[in-house]
């Protein structure tokens, strides 16, 4: 089940839980709250990006393979290479 980011409307109007945004658990099937379960003021769902990324690992290694170089950053203006 995915986890679904709520948070106040209305600042002013909430309690410190949906003011600073809370994480929910719910169904795809479920239908979205539209009032904070503690303190009953209106909340909205907050749009979170996906947690899909590639492993760094992986993409290093097919790089190195594939004959590329990887330059790592030590300081302003100053690199080194990694491979």
């Amino acid at each position: 089940m995915p986890n679904y980011v709520y948070e106040a409307k209305n600042a002013k109007e909430s309690c410190p839980k949906c003011r600073d945004g809370f994480e929910i658990v719910q169904k795809i099937s479920d239908a979205k709250l539209t009032h904070c379960p503690d303190c009953g003021a209106e909340i909205i769902r907050v749009i979170q990006p996906s947690a899909l990324m590639h492993s760094k690992t992986d993409l290093h290694y097919r790089a190195k393979r594939a004959g590329f170089h990887t330059l790592k950053r030590v300081g302003k203006g100053e690199y080194e290479k990694m491979y």
